[in-house]
């Protein structure tokens, strides 16, 4: 991936002379370099192109898309990796996702919001790699995360996150014991302002903390400020029984700390 403060070097896997025409002028004008490639290139050729993203068309390769999704994903896990293909099922979207597309945009669309969906999509990559630099690993209460796997661990059993549970775990516990208004948590993880009555934070909470506790049964780690967001701090689940978890009362962020502390 390039280093920020570079110029974003954009590589498009796609066919359509007058999409690309229309594409790179306002890849030039935002002062971008793009690079538009007839076929899907290696996981090793994208290494040494050193890209900020990449763009593909993913009708241009058949079948064989899925799994090259899948290996350009495994190989370059902080590559931003955007679909921008024809007319497709929710089924294809939805495992295209799954196989590590960052955003899936339909054609046709405008060239200035495929940029915008490529700048939130380096954006949530730089925010997650400022973070490393500032939290290079937790392991606390039993949970170890680790960065250079993009997953999360209770003793040697993976948790088995997806990059958005993973993501919002990683922004959570780099900011422990403080509360997190989901506005903020929505635009660290989604990487644009959240619509008036979106619920994606509370889902995704929900299944993160159906995951934690189920691999560590012992503790609680994600408690629920009503109305406000959502605070990490590892508690010992027998000190905090009683208390109701999804409603946490100010005066209990202090207890629970002390309750930390003398663990």
């Amino acid at each position: 991936m390039a280093r920020q403060g570079d110029p974003i070097r954009l590589a498009i896997v796609d066919r359509d002379s007058g999409f690309l025409q229309v594409l790179g002028k306002r890849v030039r004008a935002h002062g971008w370099e793009q690079r538009v490639l007839p076929w899907p290139p290696s996981a090793e050729e994208l290494v040494a192109m050193r890209l900020g993203a990449l763009v593909i068309d993913l009708a241009l390769l058949g079948d064989g898309g899925w799994e090259y999704l899948r290996r350009v994903r495994a190989a370059l896990p902080s590559l931003p990796l955007i679909v921008c293909s024809g007319r497709s099922s929710v089924a294809q979207r939805v495992r295209a996702l799954r196989l590590g597309a960052d955003d899936w945009l339909a054609k046709p669309c405008h060239p200035e919001e495929l940029i915008a969906r490529i700048e939130a999509s380096i954006r949530r990559m730089r925010i997650a790699g400022a973070g490393e630099e500032a939290l290079p690993g937790i392991d606390t209460g039993g949970l170890e995360i680790r960065r250079d796997r993009f997953q999360a661990y209770i003793g040697e059993q993976s948790l088995n996150l997806t990059r958005r549970e993973f993501e919002m775990l990683c922004l959570l516990a780099a900011h422990a014991g403080r509360v997190l208004e989901r506005e903020a948590i929505y635009q660290h993880v989604w990487g644009w302002a959240m619509a008036r009555g979106d619920r994606s934070v509370d889902v995704f909470v929900r299944k993160l903390r159906s995951k934690l506790e189920r691999g560590s049964p012992a503790w609680r780690y994600i408690h629920t400020h009503f109305g406000v967001g959502y605070r990490f701090e590892p508690l010992r689940a027998d000190e905090v029984a009683g208390e109701d978890l999804d409603v946490v009362a100010p005066s209990a962020v202090g207890r629970g700390r002390a309750r930390a502390a003398r663990a």
